[in-house]
């Protein structure tokens, strides 16, 4: 009696494969947390020259620009154009007083405004 060497081999290929697939994609998951740390460390550290200051209230205002026009988009046609273009204009005037800020070593931070926070989540209400 002769089995067939094909499909008796297959299960243990498969096997294999995901196997070392598994062990390729552990170590990009644990070098994405390590990196995601270091981030949160750096971003923990306050800024103490002026050019750190400047990369800070740069990177602040392109995020603030992202989530304005994010929220922009969201409204109905009509004031969206509006929208936007004040968006871009609280950008701009970001920018000139980053730039000021590189210039001018005593003007603190840009923009500080303290409000609340903004949840990124979302969350779905469930009727039963």
């Amino acid at each position: 009696m002769t089995t067939n060497f094909k499909t008796r081999s297959f299960p243990l290929v498969f096997v294999a494969v995901l196997a070392l697939g598994a062990a390729l994609a552990g170590p990009t998951t644990a070098a994405a947390q390590s990196g995601d740390e270091a981030s949160l460390s750096r971003g923990a550290v306050p800024d103490t020259t002026p050019q750190q200051r400047y990369q800070t209230a740069i990177r602040e205002a392109g995020g603030g620009l992202k989530v304005s026009l994010e929220e922009c988009r969201a409204m109905p046609s009509a004031d969206r154009r509006s929208c936007e273009s004040q968006a871009r204009a609280t950008y701009q005037a970001d920018m000139a007083k980053a730039k000021a800020m590189l210039r001018d070593p005593s003007i603190g931070p840009v923009n500080v405004v303290g409000g609340p926070i903004r949840s990124t989540e979302t969350v779905y209400e469930i009727k039963r």
